[in-house]
């Protein structure tokens, strides 16, 4: 059977062009970045990469408490996002050895000269270095066992693109690793709740979650189940304690249907 072409009449064009022009644009966020909802919550400036210092980090076996956790072994490839000066680098590359792999990605280029020159200075032979995107690390896909997101998660301005890019950088059985502190995310920190709702609407699944005073904070980990979403299929997700109506509120001009499905944790 021909299905016969839906043919417009001439006339009509310009007035199609002309309400297509009439689209809104999201000037305020990466184009590559505009197919995936709006992230509804703070974002924390970008601060310091220094959580704090590394000694003091060591002193309560930060970084050997969340590698035990997830447990990296000899032979590993994994990704440090949000790598800054290195802290859990230089450690990732002792623990998985000649063998392993450990990819640093930052997209703050300054920050990875620095750990650039910490990596050449200290031979350290199995770490590649990478810059990435706000909406996408640029990882390679099936490559890794494990990627961490150290204190950083909360600094991520299009979480659901960046979640939906990365997610095909981990091979069968791939890990991701969260670690942050349980305030708002304005004050560099993420509720956890609302953690969960960001990875699961991409097509995550906790399997983890502790609070650790070694790490200062709480540790989630997640694994990629069933298939990835479509970008337009994504719900944004809501912080605990708002609602709709408190959405609309801080959003200036965005209407009532541009926020239609938004759900709630």
């Amino acid at each position: 059977m021909t299905i016969p072409r839906r043919i417009f009449p001439v006339l009509a064009i310009p007035a199609l062009l002309a309400l297509a022009g009439c689209e809104p644009v999201e000037t305020d966020r990466p184009e590559s970045a505009r197919d995936f909802p709006r992230a509804y919550r703070p974002v924390s400036d970008t601060g310091s990469n220094a959580f704090s210092t590394e000694q003091q980090r060591d002193d309560r076996r930060e970084a050997q408490t969340v590698m035990d956790k997830a447990a990296i072994t000899s032979g590993m490839t994994v990704a440090d996002i949000g790598a800054g000066e290195g802290y859990y680098t230089v450690r990732l590359s002792s623990r998985v050895g000649e063998n392993g792999r450990v990819l640093a990605q930052d997209i703050d280029e300054a920050a990875l000269r620095r750990l650039g020159n910490r990596v050449e200075r200290d031979g350290l032979e199995n770490v590649s270095i990478a810059l990435g995107d706000e909406d996408d690390p640029h990882l390679p896909p099936n490559s890794f066992d494990r990627i961490f997101m150290v204190h950083m998660y909360h600094e991520i301005t299009e979480p659901y693109a960046f979640l939906w890019r990365m997610r095909p950088a981990l091979r069968e059985g791939g890990q991701v690793i969260v670690v942050d502190v349980d305030r708002p995310a304005d004050q560099h920190g993420i509720d956890p709740q609302l953690l969960f709702c960001e990875f699961e609407r991409v097509g995550f699944r906790l399997v983890d979650f502790d609070l650790k005073p070694e790490i200062a904070g709480y540790y989630a980990q997640f694994e990629a189940v069933g298939i990835r979403p479509e970008p337009h299929e994504i719900e944004t997700c809501v912080q605990p304690g708002e609602d709709r109506t408190d959405l609309l509120s801080g959003w200036g001009d965005n209407s009532a249907e541009e926020v239609d499905g938004i759900q709630g944790t």
